[in-house]
């Protein structure tokens, strides 16, 4: 497949009456990382929602192999994009093993029924995302953190060119987050296209090849993070004063509040504050 596979042409998206994004046009660059970045209630999530199919726009169209997306039969599109949405719901008592195997649905057919090939890709994705020694376990006894890796793994399970991630850091402590972040770069760098909404911005920087800056509806900035991100950018989307220097690990931007608030800055905690259960600043 030559030219750039997954595109957004003058859409509008809305949710009843509420307009969210308006005529917006987007590209994701094949073989890219791709971070959407921006506030709360920016439309990162909705443009993500679009790009997926799981929102259909009001005007424009969403575009999957030079064709648009609602013109695919469902399962041609689940063989070519896979979706992490950000509350993903699992069916009451399921283990991991057979949530993560769900991945798989969309390469069954009449004709073509559980196979080694479809058992290899879940017990791949199993090991790459740590979750292999749960296989066993209901879906709904997990933390927080084990649930998200066991969502990933479904995802990776289907095999997909291109990925599509909702904020999939939720839930989990900072190692695991870098560990997620590290194997969707691995698997980017393998040759899969990765779309991922992502709040923190330096993480952005430092994994995204190319990032999109969203504020109210619109995409104020795009290209590689070197290119998007400036002081100007941070203060106006996120109204945060900022200071943007080279990462000393990667070199990518890496933004630092200015003004910290410090200890002995003459800030106070309120008395009744002190005298609830004992609490403490």
């Amino acid at each position: 497949m030559t030219g750039n596979r997954l595109q957004a042409h003058a859409v509008t998206l809305r949710y009843g009456e509420r307009t969210v994004v308006q005529d917006l046009s987007v590209t994701i660059p094949d073989g890219s990382f791709t971070v959407i970045v921006g506030p709360n209630a920016c439309g990162k999530s909705t443009l993500l929602k679009a790009l997926s199919r799981l929102l259909a726009p009001r005007q424009g169209e969403i575009v999957l192999d030079g064709a648009n997306i609602r013109s695919l039969p469902t399962k041609e599109v689940a063989r070519r994009l896979g979706l992490l949405p950000q509350t993903p719901l699992a069916p009451d008592g399921i283990t991991v093993v057979d949530l993560v195997a769900r991945g798989r649905y969309p390469h069954q057919s009449l004709f073509r029924q559980w196979s080694a090939t479809d058992r290899q890709a879940v017990a791949e994705a199993m090991a790459v995302t740590g979750i292999s020694d749960l296989a066993g376990e209901p879906v709904d006894q997990l933390s927080g953190g084990q649930r998200q890796r066991v969502w990933i793994a479904m995802v990776l399970a289907q095999e997909t060119p291109l990925l599509l991630l909702d904020e999939p850091t939720t839930f989990l402590d900072i190692a695991h987050q870098i560990e997620l972040l590290d194997l969707l770069a691995g698997l980017n760098t393998a040759g899969r296209t990765v779309v991922a909404v992502l709040h923190d911005l330096n993480q952005a920087c430092r994994y995204a090849t190319h990032l999109i800056a969203m504020h109210k509806g619109t995409i104020v900035a795009e290209g590689p993070p070197s290119v998007a991100i400036s002081e100007e950018l941070v203060a106006t989307v996120f109204g945060l004063p900022a200071l943007i220097i080279p990462d000393p690990v990667t070199g990518t931007p890496l933004i630092v509040p200015r003004n910290p608030v410090r200890r002995g800055s003459g800030l106070t905690v309120p008395a009744d504050v002190l005298s609830q259960d004992g609490a403490r600043p």
